[in-house]
């Protein structure tokens, strides 16, 4: 019989720095183990991510080669499955890689029906439990210890939602209508009360000014009357001299 994988101490978990989409509703975030490996991992061997529902997560057994990985699509049934399988140098202390890892994410497992396994979205918030699995060409070499729970974010039911507004919310509203009718009477007062004030102004200003109106008038519609010929007499002082 192979011997049993080496017992890591290592524990995965999701990164504590603030996060984009570090936990949602079908993916979360894991932090990368790096040096975790290094000494049990040979160029050849490779690192899996075990995960399970947190209740299957004592009776989950390490596969023996890959052709026995439980696959993503069994997850239902299985209560687990295995995922992200990498070349265990991508774990050294040396390589450059990414510092997290993100499981869920391939939304396209879905719909490809292939029997190898993928990285697919979450079905339920579960809780999940995770590990890392180092394999060689014989089997399990060496394991870390089980996650703790990671629960995913739940989304809301339409049904659950209340289309009818809180007592308190229906307060507000009311408030706010009210004052907003109050300062409409209140704009259209002060505009009558200015209104008023300038009619009166101008009808004031048209009586003082009517006979300069009315002259106005007529001869802005009647043509202006030509010159008069003066009077035999009337341009000539003394009058002997026209």
């Amino acid at each position: 019989l192979p011997a049993p994988p080496a017992r890591l101490p290592y524990v995965p978990h999701v990164p504590p720095m603030p996060l984009l989409g570090k936990v949602t509703a079908t993916t979360f975030a894991l932090e990368r183990p790096r040096c975790v490996f290094d000494g049990h991992a040979d160029a050849s061997d490779a690192v899996w991510l075990a995960v399970a529902f947190a209740n299957a997560s004592a009776t989950f057994r390490n596969p023996r080669s890959r052709a026995d990985v439980p696959p993503y699509k069994q997850l239902p049934t299985a209560r687990s499955y295995m995922t992200l399988e990498t070349a265990a140098a991508a774990y050294s202390c040396s390589a450059p890689s990414p510092p997290v890892l993100r499981v869920g994410g391939d939304t396209a497992c879905r719909d490809q029906g292939r029997q190898d396994p993928c990285n697919g979205p979450l079905p339920s918030p579960g809780p999940y439990r995770v590990k890392f699995l180092l394999m060689g060409c014989r089997g399990p070499k060496a394991e870390t210890r089980w996650s703790e729970p990671i629960l995913l974010r739940r989304a809301l039911s339409p049904g659950t939602i209340d289309p009818a507004p809180t007592r308190r919310g229906s307060d507000v509203v009311v408030i706010a209508s009210i004052l907003a009718s109050l300062g409409a009477v209140l704009a259209t007062a002060v505009l009558g009360a200015l209104g008023a004030k300038v009619w009166g102004s101008l009808c004031h200003q048209e009586l003082g000014t009517d006979a300069f109106t009315r002259r106005s008038y007529r001869t802005h519609h009647i043509p202006p009357a030509l010159p008069q010929p003066l009077p035999p007499g009337c341009g000539c002082s003394p009058p002997g001299l026209c």
